[in-house]
């Protein structure tokens, strides 16, 4: 790297990646809006080049967002290589990493129609098969995980924000998840916390049609043996944790609580639980992600 970048701010860099079809473009849209310099489609084995090019004196960059994707041979290698760069040269990048559910992104690409770059001559489902494979080394190294099956723009722009506007506050965004285990574990959860060991109000005839946001079922939750105690030991968890995420960058957390069907229990413990957390250090929003579909 070069040494014209030791007489300024360090280089922010991040690395934007995932799935066809999961909202990389967005991302690079809103990243530009917030100031960062905003590289597209560029292969791995070019970043090195970009970012020389980014720490001459007088490029005016000092916050640069690249796009790459697998269309480029090589990619995991050549990506590994270009992380091991950028921290030899002192940089820590951020590497964002953007995924959906399967017939998610096969919908997103029929709506398009337009062909995946990896399936070839085969189908939709080929290619996002063969990306998943190829990338799930690169999503399990990623800084921040943005799962965006459930999200509108607006939700995605939201998150990036909360992750890299040096404008907001230093609360730590939190979002408590309540889901339904039959419908799937919430793909970007950063903790999942099962509830099903407290007794379910589906077996109460009275309570049945209500939810965890009604009063009655949420005083039946929480009187139930050991929900409290759940709560104290979840919340000690995340204070705990919170320093943590602040000193390496992460400005957002995700916590999923779920029951069997995500409409009672994960319901009431999440409402719960995100007012008891809701506090100056932390800005916490609860998402209910099931509720409505039995």
């Amino acid at each position: 790297m070069s040494s014209d970048q030791t007489a300024r701010e360090p280089l922010e860099v991040v690395l934007i990646t995932g799935y066809s079809g999961a909202g990389r473009s967005t991302a690079a849209r809103v990243l530009e809006d917030l100031g960062f310099y905003v590289v597209d489609n560029l292969p791995p084995k070019l970043i090195p080049e970009v970012l020389e090019l980014a720490t001459k004196a007088g490029s005016g960059i000092d916050r640069i967002a690249i796009v790459t994707d697998v269309r480029s041979r090589g990619f995991f290698s050549s990506i590994s290589d270009v992380l091991t760069f950028i921290e030899d040269a002192g940089i820590r990048p951020t590497v964002v990493f953007l995924e959906a559910a399967e017939e998610v992104l096969v919908r997103r690409y029929e709506n398009v129609r337009r062909a995946h770059p990896l399936q070839g001559e085969g189908r939709i489902i080929d290619g996002i098969d063969a990306e998943r494979e190829v990338l799930e080394p690169v999503r399990g190294s990623a800084h921040i995980a943005i799962d965006t099956t459930g999200l509108s723009v607006h939700d995605l722009r939201r998150k990036l924000e909360t992750a890299f506007d040096r404008q907001l506050s230093d609360a730590l965004l939190v979002t408590v998840l309540s889901f339904g285990f039959k419908y799937g574990l919430p793909l970007d959860a950063d903790l999942v916390f099962d509830v099903r060991f407290l007794p379910n109000p589906h077996w109460v005839p009275e309570l049945r049609a209500q939810s965890g946001k009604d009063v009655d079922v949420a005083s039946f939750v929480l009187a139930q043996d050991g929900a409290l105690d759940a709560l104290d030991q979840l919340e000690a968890l995340v204070r705990t944790m919170a320093p943590g995420y602040r000193r390496e960058g992460k400005r957002y957390m995700t916590i999923a609580i779920g029951c069997t069907g995500g409409k009672h229990r994960s319901v009431a413990m999440t409402e719960a639980f995100a007012q008891r957390l809701n506090s100056p250090e932390f800005d916490v929003r609860a998402v209910h992600r099931d509720l409505g579909k039995e």
